[in-house]
């Protein structure tokens, strides 16, 4: 049976004053009428039904999830006590789906992306189901990009092995970091690296023996974690030992290291929605080159993004963001809108948590 597990419980930081701590990123109308959690969970409904999709996110975001989620039992929402990165995030939710069906294949995913051409994306899945499925390996899409983008990992393939549906499966040769402008234009006229989706496929045996392996204080946590999993002290356990577990990525903590990694290509539209940036370029924009909303006054302005709940008047600027929300506005370049997060960081030095 085919299982999808959703984390949800990033804090969206560079969205800044729209994303805050009680409705991050994932639950905002960033692109398009729905959330992207909505869509995420519309596009996976395609592939399982609603009682196979589970959800990790933080405590902080219990009665805001529960707005975004419908036809997924509220069970299947599993609420870590303090974020620690992707690993024991998946591992948590491995977890959950593990007692419920030992023999399950797992289709893990970000909440927050844009992914366009459904059923490209679906037969992608489909053909990593398979590959994770037939091969006992851990599935990773990997998407062509189309740009030395230098906010996203890479992952450079190895040997093809197979053709699924007509997409191409190679083995992982390396994962590597975010690059700057000029190692990404190496990476992609080497025509072997592809973007690090975030998106993974893999038995509930594989990925246990792997976290055994290269993990071994999580799996000793995570077991003993499973120990109380149907008891009445399972709350009570989960925030003693969940607090103490290491931030650590599934990338550097298992990707890296294993070698049963296999990529599927993947050639649907994927972007991670990153920063206003990329929101402002996939945008419809006036003949100015302006994407506006709400209420906003402009002059002599280009090729810039204003979203505003309040009355907004810009006068002879270009290439800028302005996003104001519920008393707080930020203004910057479009080049900088990744640097937003620092000023969150800021606010948090300064105890101005109204804002955050």
């Amino acid at each position: 049976m085919i299982y999808c597990l959703l984390m949800a419980g990033g804090s969206g930081t560079r969205f800044w004053p729209k994303s805050r701590e009680k409705k991050p990123k994932q639950f905002l109308n960033i692109y398009g009428k729905k959330s992207l959690i909505e869509n995420t969970i519309s596009r996976f409904e395609k592939l399982t039904p609603p009682k196979n999709i589970y959800i990790v996110t933080k405590e902080s975001q219990k009665k805001e999830i529960k707005k975004y989620i419908h036809n997924i039992p509220i069970d299947n929402v599993i609420f870590e006590p303090v974020g620690k990165n992707t690993a024991p995030c998946i591992g948590l939710g491995v977890l959950f789906i593990q007692s419920k069906d030992p023999e399950s294949i797992i289709i893990v995913s970000p909440a927050d992306h844009l992914i366009q051409k459904q059923n490209i994306f679906i037969k992608t899945i489909n053909a990593g189901v398979k590959v994770a499925q037939d091969n006992n390996c851990f599935v990773t899409i990997g998407i062509t990009p189309d740009r030395p983008a230098t906010g996203y990992g890479y992952i450079q393939s190895n040997k093809k092995i197979r053709t699924v549906n007509n997409i191409n499966v190679y083995t992982v040769s390396t994962f590597a970091e975010k690059p700057d402008v000029e190692t990404a234009q190496r990476f992609i006229n080497s025509g072997d690296f592809y973007w690090n989706s975030g998106i993974f496929i893999f038995k509930v045996q594989t990925y246990f023996k792997a976290v055994k392996k290269f993990l071994p204080d999580l799996y000793k946590a995570l077991m003993d974690i499973k120990s109380s999993l149907t008891k009445n002290d399972f709350g009570e356990k989960l925030h003693k030992i969940y607090p103490t577990l290491k931030s650590t990525s599934i990338d550097n903590g298992i990707m890296e290291k294993a070698d049963n990694v296999c990529i599927v290509k993947g050639n649907f539209p994927w972007n991670d929605l990153g920063s206003w940036e990329q929101v402002y370029k996939l945008s419809k924009k006036n003949n100015n080159g302006n994407t506006l909303n709400g209420k906003v006054i402009t002059k002599n302005v280009k090729n810039s993004y204003i979203d505003t709940d309040e009355m907004v008047a810009v006068l002879g600027l270009k290439d800028i963001i302005i996003v104001q929300n519920e008393g707080a506005t930020i203004i910057c370049r479009k080049d900088k809108s990744e640097d937003i997060k620092d000023i969150v960081e800021e606010l948090k030095k300064k105890k101005l948590n109204k804002y955050l």
